[in-house]
């Protein structure tokens, strides 16, 4: 029994001199999942989803205008999206999200978004009317450019004639580079969760960045997936959630140059970086889902020589005035019930006690991911304590689990040259 320990954690454990006039305020969200209320409105089939997922979206309309809200109060004059959009690629809730960013624009505030797995193409969309969900239409890869065309297409530098990658300008010393590293054209029966970058996207980018370097501009990325581990064997244990070939991809674009690229895709607030042959660091900077806890979003201030992250948490909205207790609550009754299902799915004999003290263990190391910046209190130290006693596993430390990569998850200050 000592020899599943670690392999369990693993297993289940829910990543020249430029001058710059003026520092630039950027705004990133991930993983709304907007779900329009045209197409999901009291009823049963309504009442099941949220029973599900553990989404109110009543609560969830709230977050995502107080966080729009503060967004704009805070000076920002760039929003990047990292995708995942909508719930599950309606198309209705694609053209009503966009109704929520018009107004930010046209106050001046740019948005950048680049489509995630649920949001292009998805054969089994749904809509929460009545007794049972319904059929709901979805877009294709063709329509997303133009639904979103205001917000990141229409003024792009160059556009990847291979996917929906799309080079924009920040200034005139910095580059976006917005990679599409979805599988849409693959979904049958529903959304491919893993994500690559084609090869010819990869040349397509390259060479921006060989063109970037000759001109002294800095260039920063975003992605829906993960391109850097933000876990030990992530890739072994979670291929869905990071790039297939993660490591070549990384090493590539770090050596070209990239310093930054912002991800989303795990729902976890994480930053993690990769260290190249020359050297060279690549930092992943993932932002946790809005459509649940801890309900995140980051606030970057941009200058000339580094990027400054801060994180920000929505803690009430109208009528939910203990937001991150109520979520976090029912966070770990959904993590909970997932990890006894996969428990049983593994076969393994676990004695009744020894069942118990993992599932408890690997919740809590689920949610405390999903904030970032993990630290184990007495009661974590407990439940670890008690796991290696009724495994009987003498040799395992709880130092030699590195629970967290470095660097800090929610406020970082990275440099740039």
């Amino acid at each position: 029994m000592k020899k599943y320990t670690f392999f369990l954690l693993l297993l289940f454990f829910f990543p020249s001199t430029n001058v710059v006039s003026q520092p630039v305020r950027i705004a990133i969200l991930s993983d709304i999942h907007y779900l329009s209320p045209e197409i999901a409105q009291p009823g049963a089939a309504l009442e099941k989803y949220e029973t599900a997922t553990g989404r109110n979206l009543s609560d969830l309309h709230a977050v995502l205008d107080k966080t729009l809200a503060e967004i704009e109060a805070a000076g920002t004059d760039i929003l990047l999206i990292t995708g995942d959009i909508t719930n599950h690629g309606e198309k209705q809730s694609h053209i009503d999200f966009t109704k929520k960013l018009y107004p930010l624009q046209q106050r001046g505030m740019r948005i950048q978004v680049i489509p995630g797995n649920h949001d292009i193409n998805i054969p089994d969309s749904r809509a929460y009317i009545g007794e049972i969900p319904a059929p709901a239409q979805s877009i294709s890869s063709k329509e997303f450019p133009e639904i979103y065309g205001p917000f990141g297409y229409n003024g792009a530098l160059k556009l990847d004639t291979a996917s929906l990658s799309y080079l924009a300008e920040i200034n005139e010393n910095t580059w976006l580079l917005c990679f599409d590293t979805n599988r849409y054209a693959e979904h049958k029966t529903t959304s491919v969760s893993g994500g690559r970058i084609l090869p010819s996207t990869m040349n397509w980018a390259l060479d921006i960045l060989r063109q970037a370097k000759a001109k002294n501009v800095t260039v920063l990325g975003m992605m829906h997936h993960g391109i850097v581990e933000h876990m030990p064997y992530q890739a072994t244990f979670f291929p869905g959630h990071i790039l297939e070939n993660w490591e070549s991809a990384a090493g590539i674009l770090a050596a070209a140059g990239l310093k930054i690229v912002f991800t989303g895709h795990f729902h976890s607030n994480d930053i993690t970086q990769f260290t190249g042959s020359a050297e060279n660091i690549l930092y992943d900077v993932e932002t946790g889902s809005l459509s649940q806890y801890p309900f995140p979003y980051r606030l970057i201030t941009l200058d000339s020589t580094s990027l400054s992250i801060d994180t920000r948490f929505i803690e009430s909205v109208p009528g939910t005035a203990g937001l991150q207790d109520k979520y976090r609550k029912t966070t770990e009754s959904i993590i909970r019930r997932g990890v006894r299902a996969r428990l049983q799915q593994t076969g393994i004999p676990f004695a009744d006690d020894a069942r118990e003290a993992l599932v408890e263990l690997l919740t809590g190391l689920n949610v405390l991911h999903l904030k970032g910046d993990e630290v184990l209190d007495e009661g974590m130290l407990r439940s670890i304590q008690q796991f290696a006693e009724v495994m009987d596993d003498e040799n395992f430390d709880i130092n030699s689990f590195q629970l967290d990569f470095p660097p800090a998850d929610n406020k970082l200050k990275i440099n740039l040259k």
